[in-house]
């Protein structure tokens, strides 16, 4: 079994199925997380179930880019209770409003014009899957993004590389400093089965594990349960 794996299996084993992308509307939660625990669909994979569902989830990605799940939920909720969770109002509403809404997430000017140029992406779709290409030539959509959205939204087998992911790797000895996204993304997929279903709890299960072993400096020195792998 090649090491990639053992790190899933390990991961899996002791953590269990996590259940990502968390819903607003789902009353699901996830007892073994830290941090937010509601809106988990622990073993139900058929969400997101309807465009709106698809919607939120790809405004997550957006939200929390330099901040937490917890302040994303925060601005999430602030925009449901205005009913903006929906492509066709949200493109309607007034800059100043979004930014007020999504305060809680920060970097609330630039991200009110990420999520208004993905939304009017969404809505020229009509229903149908992005591509990764396109994805990336929005304004404001990095990699990590626009594979969250691919993989949570859309059910695309792509990988999701974040800055837990890297730091779990180098401490491991499995990759250095200097591997970039695409070499990394490309290590998982090629030592994984490419079912959207892993990638989905793999991803999930480094960030829960990363948050509690590879939050400080020195990263990882106390990690009993992947040092032995």
């Amino acid at each position: 079994m090649n090491k990639i794996f053992k790190i899933y299996n390990k991961l899996y084993s002791t953590y269990g199925p996590q259940g990502w992308w968390p819903l607003l509307d789902h009353k699901g939660i996830n007892p073994t997380k830290t941090g937010s625990i509601n809106g988990y669909h622990i073993n139900d994979y058929s969400f997101p179930k309807n465009e709106n569902q698809k919607f939120e989830i790809c405004l997550g990605p957006i939200l929390t880019q330099n901040t937490n799940w917890i302040n994303v939920e925060k601005a999430l909720i602030k925009l449901n209770n205005k009913k903006l969770i929906n492509p066709n109002t949200l493109i309607q509403a007034n800059d100043d409003t979004i930014k007020k809404l999504i305060k809680p997430a920060g970097y609330f000017n630039q991200k009110t014009k990420k999520i208004k140029i993905f939304t009017k992406f969404f809505l020229s779709l009509n229903g149908n899957t992005p591509t990764r290409t396109e994805l990336l030539e929005l304004w404001g959509i990095a990699l990590e993004t626009a594979d969250s959205i691919l993989l949570y939204a859309y059910k695309v087998p792509t990988f999701v590389v974040d800055t837990y992911t890297k730091r779990i790797l180098i401490h491991l000895k499995i990759i250095n400093e200097n591997s970039d996204y695409d070499k990394i993304k490309k290590l998982f997929e090629d030592n994984i089965q490419k079912d959207y279903k892993i990638y989905q709890e793999y991803h999930a299960l480094i960030v829960e594990h990363a948050k509690r072993y590879y939050s400080k400096k020195p990263y990882g020195i106390n990690d009993k349960i992947l040092n032995s792998i």
